[in-house]
């Protein structure tokens, strides 16, 4: 029997464990990369493991979350990260230089080799045939130190494309019929797999949409192959000596398999407040829109904004719409206005911000009350707009210029306009903003501005375990609302006693207040807590509160390691009926903590305030275990390191 594409990748990388499903095995790290909202973080963790130098064949630092300067706390985080990178072999690109995702798939993926990131949205480079997974920032850091990292070997999905994409309708269409057919729990555990006679219409960029919306069905990671469509976009990068041919052998089996006929697709749109709430933009009709935002890791390529610019040529942004449109780097933005494009667009009446997130990350550009704005990016979480009563559509660019003419929700299929925008023969490369690791880092000095707080540590567990629950939540609580990033917070990324004044507010206001008159306690939640953001903060925030676990029906991949990283236990219930059984303010006690994680997935937990014992599950491999027992994964880290010295 063959192997599939992702089998390739992993056995190629393989240092532990065997590809079973459901098995833990560990991976050789290639390349990593952070941005600034997780980076600082990842970097203090680095620094606390006392290496000389990143071990990867390559590491990339990126600006493009917050480069809003209100006051000196942004730009000292960005200091402290460039003083960083130089000291330890890392690339470091400057704000302004475009979104990670996109300026990685530009400049620096490889085909074949894996990518770990501090952000969800790393399995983006999975559209140029890497093995490319968002993780917290401790597992980052850990594989820049040279640690393997380890995950439980996902089920691999095969998704076949056949048939061709009619005019006006997108790679962004095909990721979210998928979303509409699996919703965002349909992907956990698995890895998904692009094959079919239809990605030879597929362009990099396209397969790019795809793969970084694969994170909001919450897979481990999208994988397409390599081939003479890779080629010809690494050619035109100027990188063709980095391509290879990759591809699933032709008697490979899957886990399931998926088709999906493009010639049946049209325009979509993920309806209010949830990525998989898709419907038909006809279907949903000619609701009247009042901004519209084009850009985000997910679709502000050259040919999406091209394609833009060829609709909104010679028209008008409707009186009604705020248009706004944020290219995904710097190359991008200056081929734009190399050809006019860019004039274009500004005649129309958009708006041009920088190359960076933006608004996809609550970064400006607020709608106003009660709004409805549509937007061509990957999450559209009540609130995470900025605004908590605005209605936020997400759809293809295609969508939001038809849109953003009308007024009103617009199927683009009724223009009249020639969207065949041909893949560039050659980019425009001007690589002066990225920056090289100092060739004598001993003279670099680290700088730290005084908004750069440690980080928490855990220690080690011992005894029992007791708590009151100090919030109990819903399902889906996503990382936004445990730990908000927006605007006012983000620059506060680097200090962990300033943001637990915030966390869970979203939720309940008075929760970080509770939480330290009690010293601490326990968080109960419902399904897929932790959805969305590769944040860590969502952990070490808690971890700061002094949350000593969680228990919930089920939890987020990224999620979940990041709690066990900072030494909070991950608990599920064994039947989700037991949710109802537990009550915020209930006293709670895990006796002698230590020994029943050691002995198995089976938790007995004392609910003394009602006076019952409740069985709970923990199930970890044997590394979370020791992570866990430790307190923590840098305990556990900088442990094994004394011993090797």
């Amino acid at each position: 029997m063959g192997l599939n594409l992702t089998q390739k990748l992993i056995k190629s990388h393989l240092v532990e464990g065997t590809m079973v499903p459901g098995a833990e095995i560990g991976i050789r790290i290639d390349q990593t990369l952070t941005q600034d909202s997780t980076g600082t973080m990842a970097y203090l963790q680095l620094e606390a493991m006392e290496i000389d130098r990143v071990k990867t064949k390559l590491s990339v630092a990126y600006v493009d979350h917050n480069m809003l300067q209100e006051g000196f706390e942004n730009a000292d985080d960005h200091l402290y990260i460039q003083t960083v990178a130089a000291k330890y072999g890392i690339f470091f690109s400057r704000p302004g230089n475009g979104i990670c995702h996109q300026v990685h798939l530009e400049r620096f993926g490889v085909p074949g080799q894996t990518l770990l990131g501090s952000d969800s949205h790393t399995p983006t480079n999975g559209g140029l045939g890497m093995l490319a997974i968002g993780a917290g920032g401790l597992d980052v850091a850990a594989a820049m130190a040279g640690q393997p990292y380890f995950l439980t070997m996902p089920k691999v999905v095969k998704v076949e494309l056949t048939g061709k994409l009619a005019a006006f309708v997108t790679a962004k269409d095909i990721i979210l019929e998928l979303l509409r057919r699996l919703t965002v729990k349909g992907g956990v555990g698995k890895i998904f797999e692009y094959t079919g006679a239809a990605l030879a219409d597929l362009t990099v960029p396209e397969r790019a949409t795809i793969a970084n919306m694969g994170a909001e069905l919450g897979a481990t990671t999208s994988v397409f192959p390599s081939d003479e469509v890779t080629r010809a976009f690494l050619r035109a990068q100027g990188r063709e000596e980095a391509w290879i041919e990759l591809k699933a052998d032709p008697d490979a089996e899957y886990d399931q398999v998926i088709v999906i006929d493009l010639n049946e697709l049209e325009p979509l749109a993920a309806k209010p407040h949830s990525p998989d709430n898709v419907a038909k933009v006809r279907e949903i009709g000619p609701i009247k829109v009042d901004q519209v935002a084009i850009g985000s890791c997910t679709n502000s390529s050259y040919q999406d904004l091209m394609k833009v610019a060829r609709i909104l040529k010679g028209k008008a942004v409707h009186s009604g719409v705020s248009l706004v449109i944020s290219p995904g780097s710097r190359q991008v933005l200056a081929m734009l206005a190399e050809n006019g494009a860019l004039a274009d667009l500004i005649n129309a009446g958009a708006r041009i911000l920088e190359a960076g997130c933006g608004p996809c990350i609550g970064m400006g550009q607020a709608p106003a009350s009660n709004a409805v704005s549509l937007r061509t990016f990957n999450r559209n979480f009540k609130g995470r707009c900025g605004t908590l009563s605005a209605d936020v559509y997400l759809v293809s660019p295609e969508t939001a210029a038809a849109s953003a003419v009308f007024g009103v929700l617009a199927d683009p299929r009724g223009l009249d306009v020639d969207l065949d925008v041909p893949m560039p023969e050659k980019f425009l490369i001007n690589d002066n903003m990225i920056i090289p690791p100092a060739l004598e880092p001993e003279q670099v000095e680290i700088i730290r501005g005084p908004n750069i707080k440690p980080f928490p540590q855990n220690t080690p567990l011992k005894g029992s375990l007791e708590g009151k629950v100090l919030i109990k939540l819903g399902d889906h609580i996503t990382t936004d609302h445990i730990m908000p990033s927006n605007a006012k917070l983000l620059p506060f990324r680097s200090n962990i006693p300033y943001l637990a004044q915030y966390c869970l507010t979203p939720c309940d206001p008075e929760f970080p207040r509770r939480a330290e008159e009690n010293g601490g306690g326990i968080i109960v939640g419902g399904e897929n807590y932790g959805q969305g953001s590769s944040r860590e903060h969502a952990a070490l925030v808690p971890l700061y509160l002094g949350i000593k676990a969680v228990i919930a029906k089920s939890f987020a991949r990224i999620h979940r390691a990041n709690l066990i990283n900072s030494g909070i236990i991950p608990l599920t219930f064994t039947d989700p009926s037991q949710y109802d059984q537990v009550r915020e303010s209930d006293l709670l006690e895990i006796e002698d903590v230590e020994s029943q994680l050691g002995s198995g997935s089976e938790i007995v937990l004392h609910n003394r305030t009602q006076g019952r014992v409740l069985p709970l599950r923990c199930e970890l491999t044997a590394k979370e275990r020791a992570v866990l027992l430790m307190g923590g994964k840098i305990n556990l880290i900088k442990e094994q390191l004394r011993q090797k010295n």
